[in-house]
């Protein structure tokens, strides 16, 4: 039997705090396709996968390792 992990939603401010950008360079980026874009989980109110920005948060460590 395998066991199916449920995506944890973060909101917005948890999202700021995590990756310490502000809310416009969090939209931007998504508008350009460099941030994990936010599902709908209401009428009004959006989320992000925890995990695609646990991974968005190591690639810019890994990149900044990289370039070291």
């Amino acid at each position: 039997m395998s066991k199916t992990v449920q995506p944890e939603v973060e909101r917005l401010p948890s999202v700021v705090a995590r990756t310490g950008r502000s809310r416009a360079s969090l939209y931007r980026d998504v508008s350009e396709g460099s941030f994990p874009r936010p599902v709908k989980i209401g009428k009004r109110a959006i989320g992000w996968d925890r995990a695609a920005v646990d991974q968005w948060i190591a690639d810019r460590f890994a990149d900044s390792e990289a370039t070291a």
